[in-house]
């Protein structure tokens, strides 16, 4: 189970994508963090049987920063990679359409995607435990997909896609660079 939290002074975009993510990704609870410090987190996480989590930072007045840990004996442990976010999209935004959570998720990413994109998109898939797999083989399978690619300026974007409509239903995360090496 994977536990997903906000920094301590979370706008309300950072607490509307948490629920967004939280409905969107399989196994995931979402918790408001309060005054909780790292140490109080990895706690929770122990308390609710979550062996991952996730944290949604703020950087000038939205999400900025998503950092994954592991829980361990010590406390959480830093995973990479460090996810540097400079737009997202929110559920809302996305006129028409209307979800339930979804459930079961794969990963997707095009096949002519840089080597930093499918880096990216293994790693998450390792990390959140779903699937990799082409789009073809997700059809019949799955119900949604997690698709990864690269936008025009080159910057990495991931989307929740609806299948077998192919239907973006949100949230779509524009993500600036991503730090391979995990802070200590």
């Amino acid at each position: 189970m994977i536990l997903l939290t906000t920094s301590r002074r979370p706008t309300r975009r950072i607490r509307t994508l948490c629920h967004d993510l939280a409905r969107s990704i399989p196994n995931v609870v979402r918790i408001n963090r309060g005054k909780l410090s790292l140490d109080g987190l990895a706690e929770k996480a122990l308390e609710l049987d979550a062996d991952r989590v996730i944290v949604v930072d703020r950087w000038r007045g939205g999400p900025g920063k998503i950092e994954l840990f592991q829980t361990g004996s010590e406390g959480l442990i830093p995973l990479s990679p460090l996810i540097y976010v400079v737009g997202i999209r929110l559920q809302r935004e996305f006129r028409g359409v209307k979800t339930k959570p979804i459930r079961p998720l794969a990963i997707t990413t095009p096949y002519t995607e840089p080597s930093e994109v499918l880096r990216f998109a293994e790693a998450l898939s390792h990390f959140l435990n779903v699937p990799m797999l082409s789009l073809d083989s997700v059809l019949p399978k799955y119900s949604a997909s997690m698709h990864i690619s690269s936008d025009a300026p080159h910057r990495i974007q991931v989307t929740f896609v609806l299948l077998p409509q192919t239907i973006e239903i949100g949230p779509r995360i524009t993500i600036s660079h991503v730090v391979w090496e995990a802070q200590q």
